[in-house]
């Protein structure tokens, strides 16, 4: 079967941000969850990164594992420091051999390091105070720079919008229309002034040098006032769509990859918030239809959207006389 070229009649967005050098990128330009596939090189660690920025970038389970080890790591340390003093630097110690000292000692140091200070062991030694005056400093400084942390994390602008895990070709009107869905998942948080704006990046096989290209797509809805329920994003398949006459395989053949980015104003947080995915040929269903997500409770007085049926979709035929 014949592949189809590019729609001629399709306007590049040279506006992406991805650079003219796009053919020599790797993978994915976009992940799953939003975050750019990029490593940056060439410049010191410790001008790219800003700790403040990484601890509230990084994913939650990362987080608990960073405090957590950072608190028995630094307790280790001044553990050691507590053992190099001598155990006469410490009162109230009453394990009798070498390990149960060395743990009485690193709890000792956790009481330490949190001001809590149960009082049963104290230092007496010059070394010892020495030691736990540092170590109770801190510790403060510590659960201080932690606070801000922490509420810096909770209190974030984050959109919480679910995408369908897959896109879809679907019949559309007289034609084909590419299709995904989204919906925000929190109980109370939805957006008013919601935008969408979706491109689609295909690698130009049949130019005289095989290079990436960026489109913006047209969208049968490119904004809604409040976005509350689930909502189907269209991108009709006509004669300005660079997807004109694609088949299943053209999509695989230009290494197909959809970027999508929705912004909207949260009335929760009082400020805009946005949200990125990505969808590439391989997360492509042809030939699908997403099923229906909400329906009429019982006493016809609520709508109750089925947000497990975000991925919903059932098969269908396309109409044979568009994809000739």
């Amino acid at each position: 079967m014949a592949h189809h070229k590019i729609n001629k009649n399709s306007q590049t967005n040279p506006d992406t941000g991805f650079g003219a050098q796009a053919s020599q990128m790797g993978g994915r330009f976009i992940n799953k969850d939003g975050s750019f596939n990029l490593r940056k090189e060439g410049y010191p660690l410790h001008k790219q990164v800003r700790i403040y920025s990484f601890m509230l970038a990084v994913s939650s389970w990362k987080f608990i594992l960073l405090i957590v080890g950072f608190f028995i790591l630094t307790n280790l340390f001044f553990t050691s420091l507590y053992l190099m003093a001598g155990h006469d630097e410490l009162q109230g110690i009453i394990a009798t051999n070498t390990w149960d000292r060395v743990t009485e000692i690193y709890f000792f140091s956790t009481q330490t390091f949190t001001t809590v200070g149960y009082g049963r062991i104290n230092p007496v030694g010059h070394f010892a105070n020495v030691i736990s005056s540092f170590e109770s400093m801190s510790g403060f400084m510590f659960f201080a720079v932690l606070t801000g942390v922490l509420f810096g994390r909770f209190a974030r602008p984050k959109a919480y919008i679910a995408f369908s895990e897959q896109a879809i070709i679907s019949p559309y009107k007289d034609g084909l229309g590419l299709m995904f869905r989204m919906a925000p998942y929190k109980t109370h948080h939805h957006l008013t002034n919601a935008q969408v704006t979706v491109s689609v990046v295909l690698n130009d096989l049949d130019s005289n040098k095989p290079e990436f290209k960026f489109y913006q797509l047209n969208l049968e809805r490119n904004r809604i006032d409040t976005f509350t329920m689930n909502w189907t994003v269209v991108h009709p398949i006509n004669k300005e769509s660079p997807l004109l006459h694609f088949i299943k395989e053209d999509f695989e053949r230009s290494d197909f990859e959809l970027f999508v980015l929705v912004s909207g104003f949260d009335q929760v947080f009082s400020n805009t918030v946005m949200q990125r995915t990505s969808y590439t040929f391989r997360e492509l269903v042809w030939g699908a239809k997403f099923q229906p997500m909400y329906h009429e409770s019982a006493d016809g007085n609520t709508t109750i959207l089925e947000l497990h049926k975000l991925n919903a979709m059932e098969k269908v035929e396309l109409p044979q006389q568009v994809l000739a």
